[in-house]
């Protein structure tokens, strides 16, 4: 994927929802300002902006029927996925009426499905196939040479780290612990994400299993900081427990501070994300604040 392309312009309306705490932005192409570092950062300011843990920009070329995406953090990183972007922006076609269940979004290169499952009127069910997990150094771009002569990551203090390596198409290390901790994450999360060996930086989650179907996550995302919730991280921990064989294939219920998804990991490490979604408002920006974006 490219990440230095021109940024996006776009209008003014925006959806907003979230997934078990993890919230996003969905704005559509359009001319009201362009999606820079300083003004994606604005606007998800909460106590400046609209407040949010990134930005879904929905672009106006779908002429195949295939809705194309970009990403951004809330520090105007532009980034590969999200599965909770991913659902907030199904949850967004599906009140607009853009396409029937089940869709195509393209985001980072990669073509990806996603379906609106049956689900109560105040809240939406989405799944997304969020395609084939890679393991490895390789999968996140892994510098080794910078690593000591062990080729093992450690933490900030040495201390040797029991880690598996994920991508979900975004990178991930996730951290083998037997009791996840909040200290702990403050400590490894920014310690890892800005590793030297990662030119373009992880996502980290702290994990441990809970029993024979269940594993909880402690979570730190790349570009935002500590999070109630990720699609991509709780997909990533899934894979590191069929990985390490705590967890058979099959459902993997991963239980985070703001909930718990479900997530389907096949032998192959084939990956389907299903949760919540809950619409929370939606809006336009105002043209006070679209003027600081020109000014």
């Amino acid at each position: 994927m490219t990440l230095h392309q021109a940024p996006p312009i776009l209008g003014a309306a925006f959806f907003k929802a979230h997934g078990l705490g993890n919230d996003y932005l969905v704005f559509e192409e359009g001319a009201s300002w362009s999606a820079t570092p300083t003004a994606v950062s604005l606007v998800c300011d909460p106590h400046r902006g609209v407040g949010s843990d990134g930005i879904v920009v929905l672009l106006k070329d779908r002429s195949d029927g295939v809705l194309r995406l970009r990403m951004f953090n809330p520090d105007g990183s532009e980034f590969e996925r999200s599965g909770n972007g991913l659902r907030v922006l199904a949850a967004y076609v599906e009140s607009k009426g853009l396409a029937e269940s089940p869709f195509v979004a393209e985001v980072g290169g990669d073509r990806i499905v996603l379906s609106i499952n049956p689900a109560g009127a105040d809240i939406y069910d989405i799944s997304v196939e969020m395609g084939r997990a890679r393991l490895g150094p390789g999968a996140i771009q892994l510098d080794e040479k910078v690593l000591d002569e062990s080729a093992r990551l450690e933490g900030p203090s040495g201390e040797p780290l029991d880690v598996v390596l994920v991508s979900i198409g975004n990178p991930h290390i996730v951290v083998l612990t037997d009791d996840p901790s909040d200290s702990q994450l403050h400590a490894l999360g920014p310690f890892l994400v800005a590793h030297p060996a990662l030119a373009h930086g992880t996502n980290v989650q702290l994990a441990a299993p809970i029993d024979s179907a269940s594993c909880r996550a402690l979570i730190w995302e790349r570009g935002v900081g500590p999070t109630s919730a990720s699609g991509t991280s709780s997909c990533a921990v899934a894979v590191a427990m069929v990985e390490r064989g705590f967890i058979a294939p099959g459902h993997v219920r991963v239980r985070m501070p703001g909930g718990e998804f479900e997530v389907t990991v096949s032998e192959d490490f084939d990956v389907l994300l299903r949760g919540p979604v809950e619409e929370v408002c939606n809006g336009q920006l105002s043209d006070q604040l679209l003027s600081l974006f020109s000014g």
